[in-house]
């Protein structure tokens, strides 16, 4: 499969060319050279063809790339025209702004394929009640309801002493990737990715530039 064999790096770099190209002032008629398109995502214009390249041609030499057309292949080749359905797990203040800011987009943009289907909590002040009209499981129904939901993503927003056993669990359910703000390393088996969100150390990454 080709994903597997594509750079993070350029993975990355794809996902910057998208919101360009929806985030823009491009018409659908448009076209947009590959130096147009590295100027507004702070790379040089022959880093975007030979990424582009690594999944096909999609433009014309001395013309550029047809604007609505690239917008609708980076999607498909990010897997973004699919619907995403996630859990969050823990929700204290930093999983319920997580659970309303992705619901908002939501709203706001029928593109948007991501979705949170079911929401997890230790708290039985939490239990049965909803947020943004989702409900609030028992963490010891996780393995029910993911499973009946056939999510793949999962978003920890749990206390760092029970990340890992959450992640356990949700692998064991079927979850395939985790986007986690607890201030902690996972550990997780093959085919299954993690991505690390910590505020506290990009402050602090950010201030030393200060």
């Amino acid at each position: 499969m080709i994903r597997n064999r594509i750079p993070d790096v350029v993975v990355k770099r794809l996902v910057t060319y998208l919101s360009v190209l929806l985030h823009s002032d491009f018409e659908d008629g448009d076209f947009v050279s590959s130096a147009q398109l590295g100027d507004l995502a702070a790379v040089n214009g022959a880093q975007v063809r030979k990424d582009l390249a690594l999944f096909g041609e999609f433009g014309k030499q001395g013309v550029g790339y047809p604007v609505k057309a690239l917008r609708e292949q980076i999607t498909k080749i990010l897997g973004a025209d699919r619907e995403m359905p996630l859990s969050v797990f823990g929700i204290g203040e930093l999983g319920t702004a997580i659970v309303r800011y992705i619901a908002g987009r939501r709203r706001s943009d029928p593109n948007y394929r991501f979705w949170p289907v079911a929401l997890f909590d230790e708290d039985p002040r939490k239990i049965g009640t909803s947020v943004e009209g989702i409900v609030i499981h028992p963490l010891s129904d996780m393995e029910t309801v993911l499973k009946e939901l056939d999510v793949k993503i999962g978003i920890i927003a749990v206390p760092a002493s029970a990340a890992q056993s959450v992640v356990d669990r949700a692998v064991a359910s079927g979850v395939k990737g985790f986007l986690n703000f607890a201030p902690t390393k996972l550990k997780v088996p093959p085919g299954v990715r993690v991505h690390y969100t910590d505020v506290t150390l990009e402050l602090q990454e950010l201030a030393f530039y200060i």
